[in-house]
């Protein structure tokens, strides 16, 4: 597991590493043109799968509540929390129940509950309808976001190789190495700075055996 100093870097490691939300499920409430069974949607188990891994990875933890509000509502309250450095992102999202009852209820939180995590982490579902692919013009595959998501990941590298010349000890390159992202890792140039300060202070006899991490050859 990754450390980081709060939850927002954390969430920012964690985001990099998501995988995109596929739309599993079908709403057969919503039928049309090359839609006979109904419109494609990413449910609540669609968007766990999506965003928990990187998640824990990271060192977060979400989970949900209903909470009165002070006008004697109900709201959905999904927590994103960082337990090392004690810190959260909050989202409440209010309880529409269409019927009163427990059935009701229940389509009322899941859907909060799903509506609350896609919030505190920033996910959103693929647009994968054929139908409107099919029409639409050629689109590049990069997401709008990746000049962001590449000057993050080159700030993150280039801390990452100061970080790995400035250490004195294997000990310590090991240590240093555990706290850098699985893209960090698996970037080539910090692997070979890696292998490069291991071999150094391998020679000048000041430590044990450096042990591989994601992305580096054995």
């Amino acid at each position: 597991m990754t450390a980081h100093k709060n939850v927002f870097t954390a969430l920012s490691a964690a985001q990099m590493a998501m995988e995109p939300v596929i739309k599993g499920a079908i709403n057969p409430a919503f039928k049309g043109e090359g839609k006979p069974k109904g419109t494609a949607y990413a449910d609540l188990s669609d968007v766990v799968s999506a965003v928990r891994p990187a998640l824990v990875e990271n060192g977060l933890a979400y989970f949900h509540q209903i909470i009165r509000t002070e006008g004697g509502g109900l709201d959905m309250r999904t927590s994103l929390v960082h337990g090392e450095s004690e810190t959260r992102i909050d989202c409440d999202v209010p309880l529409i129940v269409s019927k009163n009852d427990m059935q009701g209820m229940k389509s009322a939180t899941t859907y909060a509950k799903r509506i609350g995590l896609e919030s505190v982490t920033g996910i959103a579902p693929e647009d994968d309808d054929g139908n409107a692919a099919a029409k639409a013009a050629p689109k590049s595959d990069r997401p709008k976001n990746q000049d962001a998501i590449d000057g993050m990941h080159e700030k993150a590298v280039a801390d990452a190789r100061v970080m790995i010349e400035s250490i004195e000890t294997v000990d310590d390159l090991n240590a240093t190495w555990k706290t850098f992202s699985p893209a960090v890792r698996a970037d080539q140039r910090v692997i070979d700075d890696g292998k490069k300060r291991k071999t150094e202070l391998q020679n000048a006899d000041m430590g044990g055996d450096f042990i591989p991490h994601q992305g580096e050859a054995k």
